[in-house]
């Protein structure tokens, strides 16, 4: 599929401009940093059971309802910050994954002396084919299974092998741009 300027996309990604941006520019290329994938992996858990469209809209609110997703900030808040997240319209505003958010701040900061960001590539495949089409494309692999429980054995939440692989596409640790898609043979 392609949007107006005819570039062919993965098929996802051309039903709303916000998803062309993203698929364009970001899903998919490697990504680092431990405030950087803990704001994806945030993101992912604060998408499941909703549309990936409803979380790109609201970003901008939590990035700064999560002060940037700054790590060590994030693992500050107290009950006060889920008090002020839980009533904040900009943000999805579930007491379940706004606790989740801060705990797993807290054991990413306590529980991965490594670094995020070493331990989540450390998952990544070495071999990894394209999907020919989105039928083709996964919901889980053997890398994601186990980085999901790597995860929640540190304490983590809101991190089961979907939400993983979700994460692995997201930040270029897997690339699922189907092989028909201009990002495919842009690379």
């Amino acid at each position: 599929m392609s949007d107006l300027d005819g570039r062919p996309r993965c098929g996802w990604a051309t039903s709303a401009p916000e998803y062309v941006a993203y698929h364009d520019d970001e899903w998919g290329c490697p990504l680092h940093g431990d405030n950087a994938l803990f704001e994806r992996l945030s993101l992912e858990a604060f998408q499941s059971g909703l549309s990936w469209l409803t979380i790109l809209r609201k970003r901008p609110a939590f990035r700064a309802a999560f002060a940037g997703f700054d790590v060590p900030t994030v693992a500050a808040f107290d009950d006060g910050d889920v008090g002020r997240l839980l009533t904040d319209p900009g943000i999805v505003r579930n007491r379940a994954k706004i606790e989740a958010t801060i705990s797993n701040a807290r054991c990413i900061v306590d529980a991965v002396p490594e670094r995020l960001d070493t331990l989540l590539w450390s998952y990544a495949p070495v071999r990894h084919r394209r999907p020919r089409s989105l039928a083709d494309v996964a919901a889980t692999s053997p890398e994601s299974i186990a980085m999901a429980r790597e995860l929640r054995k540190r304490g983590l939440k809101f991190v089961g092998p979907t939400t993983a692989y979700a994460l692995m596409q997201a930040t270029g640790m897997v690339d699922d741009h189907i092989a028909t898609c201009w990002r495919a043979s842009a690379r």
